[in-house]
């Protein structure tokens, strides 16, 4: 019996990992080969190569990127758990997995079987939504053109996706999840956590530096009285926060700009928070926002940086994420060890207070978003088309896995600016610095009870 086109595919990547293939495998004539399920793993995912194009993308672009352009062009799916599948299937290419690397004959054989395929020839045009963005890296410019590349995507989309507080960061999970708490409430929790953390009050000057759709401005206005202004580089956050703002009555009290981080004026606020925008930075300006920051805050004012990270468990190899982030979901992104950030942060002249971790918080952040893009695929695809659909897919299931893998973290920071004289002007307690949990007072139990302080 002549071998299939399953058997030519999984001959070929168990001789490049000398192990058994981890996934079922199907191929473009409806042959199958690889794992068969054990009592122990009895239903595997099948991974589906629907065209030939996929293994000439591979060949043209062999590891990660290769995988990510054909899964985004339709070319190759998963059949069962998304996450699971892409645990097993990425590890293949993922660099520091352990996956062995093709040696020159296996390239050979690669090249051999595709010829015998039907599958050689010229390089695939990339899908329509691979990134392309152009200009020396973290101009003014080519930020906002990074920007614009996800989050203008779709307001409709996003408010689809999100809590109705249109959060779109780690939430802050008090309790697991259940009947009685969910999502919203996590989001909620994280929101108030950070107003407490930053000791905020009547009539105190907020800036959120990166407010996307407004939540935090929108929650400190509403539950803390402070006056609030953000700044994105998202016309459509910006428009979508702007109307948010004046439904909510609270337009004498909350400012929102389209503006650059390094263009705004020279004034100072009582409180400076940043959620998940320092990622965007890059590397080599990132003494430059840490400087803005603090420049930004009176003396003993406080700052809160939730940002993500990477490295803590080992060397960071991808710190933009990795091929597929940097090409389809956020372009320019850089991650680094939080040892580093927290560097830059004091070297710029805060005094760093406190450190919280989220890291599996982020998980249980992320399975809900992933599971109403899954349940809803129709309604997600006539709002951003095919491709994005893949895209957010593959984005949300690998995040969730790198962030339950601990290859990802994200933390809260909380810093002060010190007087000139060195004082922090913090409480004692740590109690008085942090505020009490949402957790502890009856705030996760009672939404918009917020005590004010």
């Amino acid at each position: 019996m002549s071998a299939t086109a399953a058997d030519r595919l999984a001959a070929l990547l168990e001789d490049v990992l000398r192990a058994p293939l981890p996934v079922r495998l199907r191929a473009w004539d409806g042959s199958e080969a690889g794992h068969r399920g054990t009592a122990e793993d009895p239903d595997p995912p099948t991974v589906v190569v629907h065209r030939r194009r996929a293994l000439r993308r591979l060949l043209w672009a062999p590891g990660e990127l290769g995988l990510a352009r054909a899964f985004v062009s339709g070319d190759l799916s998963v059949d069962g758990d998304v996450a699971d599948g892409l645990s097993r299937f990425w590890a293949l290419a993922r660099p520091g997995s352990g996956a062995v690397r093709p040696s020159g004959r296996q390239k050979l054989a690669a090249v051999r079987t595709a010829a015998r395929l039907g599958a050689v020839g010229p390089p695939p045009r990339p899908p329509a939504s691979e990134a392309r963005i152009g200009g020396r890296l973290h101009t003014r410019g080519r930020d906002r053109a990074a920007i614009s590349h996800h989050y203008d995507l779709s307001n409709e989309f996003y408010a689809f996706l999100l809590d109705p507080q249109m959060a779109y960061s780690c939430g802050y999970w008090t309790r697991e999840e259940g009947p009685d708490y969910g999502l919203v409430d996590a989001q909620r929790d994280k929101l108030d956590l950070i107003c407490r953390k930053l000791g905020l009050g009547p009539g105190m000057r907020l800036l959120d530096v990166g407010c996307g759709w407004a939540s935090l401005l929108v929650h400190a206005a509403e539950h803390y009285g402070v006056h609030a202004t953000g700044v994105t580089l998202s016309a459509q956050q910006r428009d979508y926060g702007v109307e948010r703002v004046r439904r909510a009555g609270l337009s004498e009290r909350v400012e929102i700009r389209l503006q650059d981080y390094r263009q705004i004026p020279a004034e100072q606020f009582d409180a400076v928070a940043s959620i998940e925008m320092g990622e965007h930075v890059g590397q080599d300006n990132y003494p430059v926002y840490a400087a803005q920051l603090h420049r930004m805050l009176r003396p003993q004012g406080r700052l809160l940086l939730q940002q993500m990270s990477r490295g803590a468990a080992g060397a960071n190899t991808a710190p933009g994420g990795g091929a597929f982030m940097e090409s389809y979901v956020a372009p320019d992104m850089y991650m680094r060890p939080l040892g580093e950030t927290l560097g830059f942060l004091e070297r710029a002249g805060h005094e760093i207070v406190d450190v919280h971790s989220l890291r599996e918080h982020y998980v249980w952040t992320v399975r809900p978003w992933l599971d109403t893009l899954q349940r809803h695929r129709e309604t997600a695809t006539r709002m951003i088309g095919e491709e994005q659909w893949r895209i957010w897919l593959l984005y949300l299931a690998g995040a969730a896995l790198a962030f339950e893998q601990n290859r990802m973290g994200v933390h809260q920071i909380l810093a002060v600016r010190p007087g000139p004289d060195g004082a922090s002007g913090l409480p004692r307690s740590r109690t008085g610095v942090l505020g009490l949990d949402p957790a502890l007072d009856g705030a996760a139990a009672a939404p918009g009870q917020v005590t004010l302080r």
